[in-house]
């Protein structure tokens, strides 16, 4: 078993709104890699303003070409002065990072100037370590010094919730920080195995904005 299943590529119309998975990136040895988008998904965000993503307009086709050049146009480039540290914060295998899909997994292919992002639905396999992101903080409005960098958290699995039948709360202590993001939490669901969750990085302003999480078995 591999650790990185299918790759969801997930749009939300801004910060804060919830997350959609409107296409799905497939890679097996016999027919490489390719895309689709998810129509469910497809249908529910095009009444929020999605339209396609650039490279792939139509939402009815099965991508079979240049998938991964396409998307794999989001990492960060090799001469960024910063590229270790960015490597270090999101626990990159040095020796997979030219593979572009395996980058896209483990980075998010996070930009700023779009509201796109890739999840990975991972498998628990021997040592899987991968950041992830705890959302709904804008609603819960936590002070800034109740979460650092370095703190252990604990989580439960919620299996009835609204949005997601594998949904994974987190918390520090009694305090509920938020849940872990759609598509990472099943992974938790996969398992008896129990995960260790350490504070990988914070974005604050008075209140936390964002907390990055290391998941690791």
């Amino acid at each position: 078993m591999k650790a990185i299943g299918n790759i969801h590529l997930i749009w939300r119309p801004g910060k804060g709104s919830r997350r959609i998975s409107v296409g799905t990136i497939k890679k097996s040895a016999s027919e490489g890699i390719r895309f689709q988008y998810n129509p469910k998904g497809v249908e529910e965000a095009k009444k929020l303003g999605f339209i396609h993503y650039e490279g792939f307009p139509d939402t009815e086709k099965i991508y079979t070409e240049n998938v991964i050049e396409i998307f794999g146009q989001r990492l960060m480039r090799s001469e960024r002065p910063d590229l270790q540290d960015f490597y270090e914060f999101w626990n990159i295998d040095l020796n997979k990072k030219e593979d572009k899909f395996y980058m896209l997994a483990f980075t998010q292919g996070l930009l700023p100037t779009d509201n796109f992002e890739f999840l990975a639905n991972f498998n628990p396999v021997d040592d899987l370590s991968f950041v992830t992101e705890i959302t709904n903080l804008s609603e819960a409005q936590i002070t800034s010094d109740k979460v650092f960098i370095g703190d252990i958290l604990r989580y439960e699995l919620e299996p009835n919730n609204q949005y997601d039948n594998k949904a994974v709360k987190v918390f520090k202590g009694e305090l509920y920080l938020g849940h872990i993001k759609l598509i990472h939490c099943k992974v938790f669901h996969k398992t008896s195995k129990q995960f260790n969750l350490i504070v990988q990085g914070v974005e604050k302003n008075g209140v936390l904005k964002r907390i990055f999480v290391k998941a690791s078995i």
